[in-house]
């Protein structure tokens, strides 16, 4: 029986094992290799992401719950996981051509990518209130690291120093409303939660709500929910331009996907108390991030505050607690990896040399002066402000149906006001590349093979989902049901 156990065990946690075992290699070579091979330590850690996921492909369907019910490799997570894999992935592509733009050719530079990946695939994987922790804990403390990469440069500094005492005073809100649920209940383990407040058995009501409550404000933090929402400009406008994409992507999809596997799994009983919650979370974040968004003239902080409000659109799902909403919330952040990833290789891609074209202005006439990219950039902005027919419009569309069908018809109503919002600030980037003159430039530096590889990924996402979209949510649909059983 002990033998079995652990064979399972280890046999659910193996693409865990080959991104641990991936980042660890690189650690280990970094020193021994030469300065100008350096920029090879991405392809490799690349090799192991695209390892990880064949072996995930080549488990799908046989869900197991594994360590005493800690860890479930159940269609959730699998589905989770090759969302963070993909983002990842994209990340690296897009990296090997900005560490030579920018000399942050250091083999820790990938390793810890990898192991933030790795916080991801936990978070979503788990089944355990302290093993989420320790899963965000491990997404965390890398990205700490990386959004001060470089060192010479104040903002980064200023960015790695508020996004680890926001983020460390956000983990203590976590951790002290997981003590709070185990207060109440007498456990930390979700289905075992789900089943103490089903029948009635809480210690103490008020301390699990609470708890609740604190659960919501620490993961209002890592989602950069309003009025927790204030560190995410600065933090992705100083980090690398390559780690906000990794940062705006995957920290909220892996948030997002504790979040559900928390409130449905755990808490599905007090759905009344945290949708009215999170109901007012979603409208202050969708609309103080269009709104603010409006203003920015620097386009990283533009895409922050527009995170910010996609994070407002994924709240409008989760206030449904419905099959359909999980759904969604899935679908898209799948379509936001796709899209998001895919507007931040444009950037790096139309940097010239070692300077980023960061204000708006400065992509005057890039529309005309390079057409694949201008294109490629284009259909990225009218994905994020939901233009049909892109992956943005119907993940936009399949949450806005779960808030119909939930009877939250006036959150809908909403969000499509605040969808309509931001399509000025994402429409204005494409007007300004097309209908601008252009400034008189030195001739642009060529794309690396990489990047354009990246590009490409990332629009055929963007329209595949747009095109082609209900294999995915099927899918996805699909994924939910082990999490809301």
């Amino acid at each position: 029986m002990e033998s079995s156990l652990l064979q399972a065990s280890w046999g659910a946690l193996l693409p865990f094992l080959v991104i641990t075992g991936t980042g660890l290699l690189v650690l280990v070579l970094d020193p021994l290799m030469a300065p100008e091979h350096r920029d090879r330590l991405p392809v490799l850690s690349l090799g192991g992401v695209v390892a990880a996921a064949a072996v995930l492909l080549f488990n799908r369907g046989q869900a197991e719950i594994a360590f005493g019910g800690m860890l479930a490799a159940d269609g959730f997570a699998f589905f989770c996981n090759l969302i963070f894999l993909l983002v990842a992935g994209l990340t690296l592509l897009i990296s090997i051509a900005y560490i030579r733009k920018t000399g942050l050719e250091h083999g820790e530079y990938s390793a810890l990518l990898l192991f933030s990946t790795l916080g991801m695939m936990i978070m979503a994987s788990s089944l355990d209130l302290m093993t989420i922790f320790l899963g965000l804990e491990t997404l965390s403390i890398p990205l700490y690291i990386l959004a001060g990469f470089l060192r010479e440069q104040r903002k980064s500094n200023e960015a790695a120093l508020k996004y680890l005492l926001l983020g460390a005073f956000a983990s203590g809100f976590l951790l002290y409303g997981i003590a709070l649920v185990y207060g109440a209940t007498g456990s930390i383990n979700l289905p075992r939660v789900a089943q103490v407040v089903a029948s009635g058995q809480v210690s103490s009501p008020t301390l699990l709500s609470i708890g609740m409550g604190l659960l919501i404000v620490g993961f209002g933090f890592k989602v950069a929910a309003v009025p927790f929402h204030m560190w995410a400009p600065d933090v992705y406008e100083g980090a690398p331009t390559s780690v906000t994409a990794f940062m705006i992507a995957g920290t909220k999809a892996a948030a997002f996907a504790a979040f559900l596997r928390i409130l449905m799994t755990g808490l599905p009983a007090l759905q009344p108390d945290w949708s009215r919650v999170l109901w007012v979370l979603a409208v202050l974040t969708m609309t103080v991030g269009n709104v603010a968004a409006i203003a920015q003239t620097n386009i990283k902080r533009m895409l922050a505050y527009s995170s910010i409000a996609h994070a407002g659109y994924l709240l409008v799902a989760l206030v449904t607690g419905t099959k359909l909403g999980s759904g969604a919330i899935l679908f898209y952040l799948a379509a936001y990896a796709c899209m998001t990833l895919g507007a931040f290789a444009a950037v790096v891609a139309l940097a010239h040399r070692e300077e980023e074209r960061l204000t708006i202005g400065e992509y005057a006439g890039l529309g005309l002066a390079r057409p694949a990219l201008g294109a490629a950039m284009a259909l990225f902005m009218f994905s994020l402000a939901g233009v049909p027919p892109t992956a943005g419009f119907m993940g936009k569309l399949y949450i806005f149906s779960a808030a119909v069908q939930a009877g939250q018809i006036g959150l809908a109503v909403i969000g499509v006001l605040n969808s309509v919002i931001s399509a000025f600030y994402y429409l204005r980037i494409t007007v300004v590349m097309y209908m601008s003159p252009a400034k008189s430039e030195p001739a642009p530096d060529p794309l690396a093979p990489a990047l354009w590889l990246a590009l490409a990924i990332s629009a055929a996402g963007t329209l595949l989902l747009g095109l082609l979209p209900s294999r995915v949510l099927e899918m996805a649909l699909r994924s939910v049901t082990s999490l809301l059983g």
